[in-house]
């Protein structure tokens, strides 16, 4: 855990004003995100409670699928989670998965909580031995090396 963050302060605030937007009838807890690509795009996302709890998308989550949507692979360089509570928020198990899956070594996961103070994570201290694409590979038995989930950029 970091007590620097490396991620602006301007993250931060754009979460924080996302919360309004979040859908969260039953818990009472928005919880907004940023996602931040290597490639410099943001992508946000805030949390769509259903009657149905399963059904609930988190906001990492939500922020991950408008990225994808985009089509941006670049891969994730900072996801910024806000939410009301005075301590900074990390993201649960599901949300945790899925960064992983976009992540770069350098990945990082802030949040500042409702008192100011700023928690910065790097994505293996969240999800220390993460099941990813080459995991997923060796218990296929092939010899051709998957896809990485976000290819490099071609630099033209």
């Amino acid at each position: 855990m970091s007590s620097v963050d490396a991620v602006p302060a301007h993250h931060h605030d754009d979460a924080r004003d996302l919360l309004p937007n979040a859908h969260a009838p039953y818990s009472n807890f928005p919880v907004a995100a940023i996602v931040v690509t290597t490639a410099g795009a943001t992508f946000a996302g805030v949390n769509v409670e259903n009657a149905a709890y399963g059904s609930t998308i988190c906001a990492e989550r939500m922020a991950i699928g408008a990225m994808v949507t985009a089509g941006d692979r670049s891969g994730i360089a900072a996801v910024v989670v806000a939410g009301r509570a005075d301590d900074p928020l990390s993201p649960c198990g599901s949300c945790r998965q899925v960064i992983a899956e976009f992540a770069t070594p350098a990945t990082v996961v802030s949040s500042r909580g409702a008192a100011g103070i700023t928690t910065t994570w790097q994505i293996d201290e969240l999800l220390p031995a993460a099941f990813g694409p080459l995991a997923l590979h060796a218990g296929t038995g092939s010899s051709a090396a998957p896809e990485p989930p976000h290819p490099p950029r071609d630099s033209e």
